[in-house]
């Protein structure tokens, strides 16, 4: 266990400084920084000497080693838009995209493995085609519309729910939230749920899928033969086994939550990670983006990590392979 967690750290480190590097390409060669920190008015003696202030006069790979250096103790500079530290935008925001991304995750696991379950134990009913049918909706409409769809229903029509932002928020320590107060709540439900209907089919589909296919496996057959409950076989066998591939799809799901609510964000002006990303990229706020590369490939690695560790606690085939080294 501790051999397999130890070579999948030293995989993520590797991941991260390629990413890491990437980043500093972007930072370094997109745009000019003295440009944008500078005034026009500035003189040539004004750009050396912040030259030599932001390091820029060194060679690259003291740079990049410096970059590597900041972004480990979360400096990733000034922003060039709204001249605040990138670190403290990024916390500022960071909230609302963990709540956005925590209700959406949870709503699209739940009942997604529920209505996966219940399509795969009645494949032939009638309530089984309308779901199959009613799923592929969130395969095929893009994000944004059914967003403006449940915007168009719930807030302009019916009134019910609030079209945009995140309503009243509660201080707590450095975290602001929404989930305490019942205008954040309601402010939450339309977004949550456009983000979720992709994950929602996917897992529902997979779940479905893995299912049918244990349920006609041959050990099965003989859990049957043994006289056990149709409970039993379901949900102390078949469940069981169809968790493992779910495990890793949900979690590459959250993590594509987490970084690319981008589109969420901006149709519900959320005030995410998102939409300061995507704020940053039509002013070339180049600080913030390469921060936001380096967030997302973070946010990847550290849940591919816990798959991965999941992954091996669960499926017994794993730890036998590492036993034998296989």
């Amino acid at each position: 266990m501790l051999a397999f967690i130890a070579r999948r750290l030293v995989q993520s480190v590797i991941v991260m400084l390629v990413v890491a590097f990437i980043a500093f390409l972007v930072f370094r060669y997109v745009g000019d920084p003295l440009a944008a920190l500078l005034s026009q008015d500035a003189k040539q003696a004004d750009y050396d000497a912040a030259r030599m202030r932001l390091g820029l006069d060194q060679p690259f790979y003291v740079q990049f080693y410096y970059f590597v250096l900041n972004a480990l103790q979360g400096n990733f500079g000034i922003s060039y838009r709204l001249q605040q530290p990138v670190s403290q935008l990024i916390l500022e925001r960071l909230p609302a995209t963990i709540e956005l991304a925590f209700a959406s995750a949870t709503i699209a696991l739940v009942f997604g493995v529920l209505l996966g379950i219940y399509t795969a134990l009645r494949p032939r009913a009638f309530s089984t085609g309308v779901i199959m049918t009613a799923s592929l909706v969130g395969v095929s409409l893009p994000t944004f519309l059914i967003g403006i769809g449940l915007i168009y229903v719930f807030a302009v029509e019916l009134k019910w729910l609030p079209s945009f932002g995140r309503g009243e928020v509660v201080q707590i320590g450095w975290w602001r939230t929404g989930l305490l107060t019942q205008s954040g709540l309601r402010s939450l439900v339309l977004p949550a749920i456009t983000l979720s209907l992709f994950q929602l089919t996917l897992i529902m589909r997979l779940v479905r899928a893995e299912m049918l296919e244990v349920l006609r496996t041959d050990y099965i057959r003989f859990a049957k033969a043994r006289g056990l409950s149709q409970r039993a076989i379901n949900f102390g066998h078949a469940l069981k086994n169809t968790m493992v591939p779910v495990i890793t799809i949900t979690g590459l799901q959250l993590g594509s939550v987490i970084a690319f609510a981008i589109i969420t964000e901006t149709v519900f002006q959320w005030p995410g990670v998102g939409s300061l990303f995507v704020n940053s990229v039509a002013a070339v706020d180049v600080p913030v983006m390469a921060a936001y590369l380096v967030f997302v490939a973070l946010v990847f690695v550290v849940i591919n990590l816990i798959v991965d560790i999941l992954y091996f606690i669960v499926d017994p085939r794993l730890r036998d392979g590492a036993k034998t080294g296989r």
